[in-house]
């Protein structure tokens, strides 16, 4: 199984302070994921130039695409499963988050799960963010498993390094990012098995206009 993490926040300042809580939290991902056999990347939007002003990869003419959006569109193909990890604006997911999904078709998502990972500095641990997040990814087409991460006082959990201070049960947080990863893994090798059965044919992706959307008149 191949999985894409998704780091979703741009801040690189403080407050909050450590800056990019995300980062360590992200890595916590990557240790349980790899704990669990799986194969993974992580994408960080500080690392890629998206075009300004926003124009989505699946709208450029063939071949046009800036080389960054191309080579992100085809990890999302490739990918079995997706973990997004988001903190919490507003009541809502980040909007680098959104920002960044929007710029691909979710035909590249479709008929894969993702897993929702949420944190904040303070106590709620971004929980009212991943409501937010079920609606968009289900959306997408990368349906969110059932079980959810959310880590409150994510400085006080995770390290630089994504592994635990001494202060901190490990034992008892391993278990419960894995019971969302080992859903992940679950519906990611169920839906992998489906995908190349072709049992159940896929319909095509709404390329044309949002119209195609619409019932009947």
């Amino acid at each position: 199984m191949k999985f894409l993490i998704f780091i979703v926040s741009e801040r690189d300042s403080t407050p909050p302070r450590p800056a990019r809580l995300g980062v360590r939290v992200a890595r916590a991902c990557e240790r349980r994921l790899a704990e669990n056999g799986a194969d993974f990347a992580t994408i960080d939007p500080l690392q890629i130039d998206l075009p300004s002003p926003f124009k989505p990869q699946f709208s450029y003419a063939k071949g046009k695409a800036p080389a960054e959006l191309d080579a992100l569109a085809e990890q999302i193909k490739e990918a079995d499963g997706y973990v997004m990890v988001s903190p919490e604006y507003n009541h809502s997911m980040s909007p680098a988050l959104a920002h960044l999904l929007n710029h691909f078709g979710s035909s590249l998502f479709s008929y894969k799960p993702s897993a929702i990972v949420t944190y904040s500095a303070g106590q709620w641990g971004g929980a009212r963010a991943a409501v937010n997040m079920r609606t968009f990814l289900s959306e997408l087409g990368c349906l969110p498993v059932s079980s959810m991460v959310h880590v409150p006082r994510a400085q006080e959990v995770f390290d630089d390094l994504g592994t635990y201070p001494e202060t901190v049960d490990a034992a008892r947080w391993d278990t419960y990012l894995d019971r969302t990863f080992k859903q992940l893994l679950w519906w990611s090798a169920a839906a992998e098995r489906q995908r190349a059965a072709g049992s159940v044919a896929a319909p095509e992706a709404f390329v044309k206009s949002p119209t195609q959307r619409n019932a009947p008149d």
